[in-house]
């Protein structure tokens, strides 16, 4: 297997074979994707007038020269030195033409985001794992992806069913010459899923068959969007591990005291626990309380004071204390781990409490002779109060 530094050399053996012969190609008349005289041609693009465009793989420049004499503003970049020259000596003054020797990823992590970035059979020779991610982030919110990629070569051996390379030939024009090179010949299925999974959207696949009888080379035209809005997702399928906990901590407060229950492992602690995902903390001091104590409160009327940190066996734990100032019902086992409910007085609390609850009421009382673990708290600046 060749590498992409291996695919370079090749093109540069390309390119000075290109220099020395010095074909007279003439300026595109018919824009084409890899097989003259078939397919979409230009349209593909759509209007490129006053757009910053970039030619990935450019060559010679001939595409990249076309467009800009359509109004837009062109970077043709190719990672091939000799390739470089010929498109420099072809173009050496053209409005709105750029060429570019770098490697496409080196350029994309540097360059500004482009309207449309677009390939004429070159972008299977990257590895799609390392150029698609800075080409997502390459494109403006909006802005097109077009390229063309081999899908069945002239010996009929169609596309991998696998995200890796195999070997192809490039034969040097006007020789018997072969130089086998790696190339990611992929199903249409595997590159929109490629796509897909760097943040793009597939918008069309058209197939551009050889008309020649007994020529089954074929190609296919990829076009792709990336959406206006910016997406995020987790880092890996997997879930984060545990480094934090979230919990609320619920002091109902009345005439005859507090609210403590019984756990079964020994400690007096307030009714509370996890806060469940689409919860605000208000939601879920008043479903922990219902389910605990049999208390029924209102989301509205209860008053969240803040959020306490601290750190327990390197899992940080975020504990919310929640008071609630109304209520209905008579508190009563709901739970099998907590029973024993009741209201004790603020100079009679028992003991040992539970971490948590500890230090909930400390933030809501700091004058509480209440013994625990310091935990920093951030207290919640209620709206229309200095």
């Amino acid at each position: 297997m060749t590498t992409e530094k291996d695919t370079v050399e090749i093109w540069n053996t390309y390119g000075r074979h290109q220099l020395a012969r010095n074909p007279q190609l003439p300026e595109l008349d018919r824009w084409d994707w890899g097989i003259p005289g078939t397919g979409p041609g230009i349209e593909a693009l759509g209007d490129v007038n006053g757009l910053r465009v970039l030619d990935l793989g450019s060559g010679l420049g001939r595409h990249a020269a076309h467009l800009a004499a359509r109004g837009a503003d062109v970077t043709a970049v190719d990672s091939s030195p000799d390739q470089h020259r010929r498109a420099v000596s072809r173009y050496p003054n053209t409005p709105g033409l750029q060429p570019v020797c770098a490697d496409a990823v080196a350029h994309l992590r540097e360059a500004g985001p482009y309207d449309l970035i677009y390939s004429v059979c070159s972008m299977p020779y990257l590895d799609p794992d390392r150029l698609l991610p800075v080409l997502t982030n390459g494109l403006k919110p909006g802005g097109w992806l077009v390229f063309s990629a081999l899908h069945t070569n002239s010996s009929g051996t169609g596309p991998s069913a696998e995200v890796a390379p195999r070997s192809e030939i490039l034969r040097l024009p006007g020789t018997t010459d072969d130089h086998p090179v790696d190339m990611w010949v992929l199903t249409a299925r595997l590159w929109e899923d490629l796509l897909v999974q760097h943040g793009l959207t597939m918008e069309a696949v058209t197939a551009i068959d050889s008309p020649a009888p007994g020529n089954r080379v074929s190609y296919r035209l990829y076009a792709a969007r990336r959406p206006h809005r910016v997406p995020s997702r987790p880092r890996t399928s997997a879930p984060p591990p545990p480094h934090a906990a979230v919990g609320v901590g619920v002091i109902v407060h009345g005439p005859n005291g507090v609210l403590l229950g019984r756990h079964q492992r020994g400690t007096w602690e307030l009714a509370g626990g996890t806060v469940e995902p689409g919860e605000t903390f208000a939601q879920a001091a008043v479903r922990e309380l219902r389910e605990e104590a049999g208390l029924v409160a209102q989301p509205g009327e209860v008053r969240v004071l803040g959020t306490l940190l601290d750190r327990v066996g390197g899992v940080v734990r975020v504990t919310v204390p929640v008071v609630v100032p109304q209520w209905s019902g008579v508190p009563q086992q709901r739970e099998p781990a907590v029973d024993s409910w009741r209201f004790w007085p603020l100079d009679a609390l028992p003991g040992p409490l539970f971490v948590p609850s500890a230090q909930c009421l400390t933030a809501w009382n700091p004058d509480l002779p209440l013994d625990h673990p310091p935990a920093d708290f951030q207290a919640y600046r209620v709206p229309g109060r200095a």
